[in-house]
């Protein structure tokens, strides 16, 4: 049986992560998942879960040493999947030491706790223990709108302090291979969406206020393309990078699903009006009309695409969940758990909308 530590894992992708897992492998691993509880870290996305024998959940801050040293000293954890950062581009903008804290400091303590606990006398390490690190297309930077895409090999550049962080982590991830040839790869995916995203992402929060006639805020001329991945293909995708990929090697996850914001938006709209009754009193006011352009985002990049090739040919991984479907899933799941969304949508959350949107 091995042990997983998730770091993050009461986040959106965290969380969906340990639901796959537990789903494909059952009682034949042990899941630890050690998350701070942030705003964005929800005890709510894994209560279905926590009474399981085989699960655990820790609060720790994975830049607490002293904690992350404990939990592999008191358990045999045979993989790490490192997901716990700051993520939100506009939050890293106001607050940017908070995610070079949390991104480069966590990532660099969970690396040397992993390494004290794997590393053998000898400089080796067991066969099984592997460390997986995921990041984010964001910190190849921009691409230009009539073409190209990211690869393993682009070269990184990084334009908000989110994409800077997360390509610090990176590095650090880069450099323990390098140096101590420990068990490590990185996965940089396209933009997630699917249930237990936190509002201030695009997709759940045109969900929200669309359902609620509130404002659709869409930053400059609305016509940023992202590549869209549905998060249980990303999660499949993470065990298989774990499972079969080459140790110190990259790979890219990408959706295949290049789309526009605006783009985006319009599609949401469509599939709320065709999925709600005729009498649900919400469906009148859903509407092009609530779609807002506000002021554009500091350094916002133009379009992110990814090339999933090498992760295709060598592993055998590839996006199964085309946008059309994968929204349809995410907007149902939506609709089955109001309760959810109104319970994360209170408190520091308004007021951080407020400020963001001037609502």
């Amino acid at each position: 049986m091995y042990t997983y530590l998730v770091t993050g894992g009461a986040g959106f992708i965290g969380s969906n992560y340990i639901h796959y897992m537990l789903d494909k492998y059952g009682d034949d691993i042990r899941i630890i998942n050690v998350d701070v509880l942030t705003y964005a870290g929800n005890p709510e996305n894994l209560s279905d879960i926590e009474q399981l024998p085989n699960y655990k959940f820790v609060r720790a801050d994975i830049t607490d040493k002293e904690a992350i040293s404990k939990l592999f000293a008191e358990n045999d954890i045979d993989r790490v999947v490192h997901f716990a950062a700051e993520s939100h581009v506009d939050r890293s903008i106001k607050n940017p030491e908070v995610f070079v804290q949390t991104n480069v400091l966590g990532t660099a303590v969970m690396l040397n706790c992993a390494r004290a606990a794997w590393e053998q006398p000898d400089g080796s390490y067991p066969a099984d223990k592997r460390f997986l690190h995921v990041s984010t297309d964001e910190v190849y930077g921009s691409l230009e709108e009539d073409g190209g895409y990211f690869y393993e090999t682009t070269p990184y550049a990084p334009h908000s302090p989110y994409s800077a962080s997360k390509a610090s982590s990176d590095m650090l991830v880069k450099a323990y291979i390098d140096t101590y040839h420990f068990p490590a790869n990185i996965t940089n995916c396209s933009n997630n969406y699917g249930p237990y995203q936190f509002p201030e992402k695009l997709i759940p929060l045109i969900i929200n206020n669309a359902l609620h006639g509130k404002k659709l805020p869409v930053y400059g001329d609305g016509k940023n393309v992202r590549d869209w991945l549905y998060v249980m293909d990303h999660a499949k995708a993470i065990d298989m990078v774990q499972e079969k990929g080459r140790l110190g090697e990259t790979y890219n996850v990408g959706g295949h699903n290049e789309k526009q914001n605006i783009e985006i938006i319009r599609i949401i709209l469509d599939v709320l009006k065709e999925q709600l009754p005729d009498d649900d009193p919400r469906k009148a006011h859903i509407s092009e009309d609530l779609i807002t352009y506000v002021e554009d985002r500091k350094g916002h990049d133009r379009r992110y695409a990814i090339a999933p090739d090498k992760i295709k040919a060598e592993i055998g991984w590839e996006p199964e969940t085309m946008f059309e479907e994968g929204i349809r899933k995410t907007i149902q799941w939506y609709f089955e758990n109001t309760a959810w969304m109104e319970n994360v949508t209170s408190g520091e959350y308004r007021n951080y909308y407020e400020e963001m949107y001037k609502a």
